[in-house]
């Protein structure tokens, strides 16, 4: 299993599957190694073991000695696995650097833009730390505490990276970056059953966000870079900072008492976990689920 891993690994960093075999073989062996013995080690067809030491040594990840005796037959050894991962490090490194220096001269602007389904809590996390990551000035996040402790490295990382992070948080999180806020008009059981999910939006740089939800059981989002989804979610994260700002800024008592008495309120919070049945009902191709039927009274009227 382990050899597998480290073939795989070579593979990703630009060796062939042969290359990457025989590589291994040379360095279980400890000795010098003929093409004959290499190929039986690494399972590397005989026909074509010399070919691939060949490319291990032109790429200076093996090295030609002549056999004692003779002199006459050919043997190789490995460059040491220590100085071989530097020197793939620092090829990686110096190609990421000169790619995210040429990539924008040739790319266009996008005549269209991406909204991509993430239909399961991996996913939708693997999205959202690809954009964590990949932010350089500015992050939107709003998170239950289960998915903040999942992301919490990538979090840690942007804030050195000295990212501008503006962050609301649904119960404990393990540690606070950024200008981080707990929602507090309402405690993460209370805000769950009114949803019925625990809501997760992610925007990074104001061009790309993740947007979903997640239950013990299951999970659904979206990924997208266009630009009206991304400047709502940013929107809907800061409109909620400041409601829990001005929440804390006034009198608690008379803010609890509008926030569990107020008409237009209850009206706009009776859907309790239609937002959920939604996103279950558009993953699974499901009808969707409506209100009951129940009038929702405002103080204003129907307005029409």
């Amino acid at each position: 299993m382990a050899l597998t891993a480290i073939v795989e690994r070579l593979q990703h960093l630009g060796m062939s599957g042969y290359e990457a075999k025989a590589y291994v073989a040379l360095v279980g062996s400890g000795v010098p190694s003929n093409g004959y013995e290499v190929a039986k080690k690494s399972g590397v067809p005989r026909s074509t073991v010399y070919e691939t030491l060949g490319k291990l040594v032109a790429r200076g990840a093996a090295f030609e000695v002549k056999a004692s005796g003779d002199g006459s037959t050919v043997e190789y050894l490995p460059l040491p696995p220590r100085v071989l991962v530097n020197r793939l490090s620092k090829e990686y490194e110096e190609s990421i650097a000169e790619l995210e220096r040429i990539l924008p001269t040739v790319t266009a602007t996008p005549q269209v833009r991406l909204i991509h389904d993430l239909g399961n809590k991996s996913a939708l996390l693997d999205c959202a730390q690809d954009v964590i990551n990949a932010s350089k000035h500015e992050l939107f996040i709003s998170a239950w505490g289960t998915e903040w402790d999942e992301l919490e490295d990538s979090l840690l990382a942007a804030d050195r990276r000295s990212v501008d992070i503006s962050a609301l948080t649904f119960g404990e999180v393990g540690t606070q970056v950024g200008h981080c806020y707990q929602h507090t008009r309402s405690t993460p059981e209370v805000s769950l059953a009114n949803l019925g999910c625990r809501m997760f939006t992610v925007v990074g740089d104001r061009e790309e966000a993740v947007v979903g939800g997640l239950t013990d059981v299951n999970a659904w989002g979206v990924y997208t870079d266009n630009p009206a989804v991304v400047l709502l979610a940013i929107e809907y994260i800061r409109h909620d900072i400041a409601i829990q700002l001005m929440g804390e800024h006034f009198d608690s008592t008379e803010v609890d008492r509008f926030w569990k008495s107020d008409p237009d309120l209850e009206r706009l919070r009776s859907d309790h976990g239609i937002a959920a049945e939604l996103m279950r009902a558009a993953h699974s191709g499901g009808n969707r689920p409506v209100p009951d039927g129940t009038p929702r009274i405002s103080r204003r009227g129907s307005g029409r």
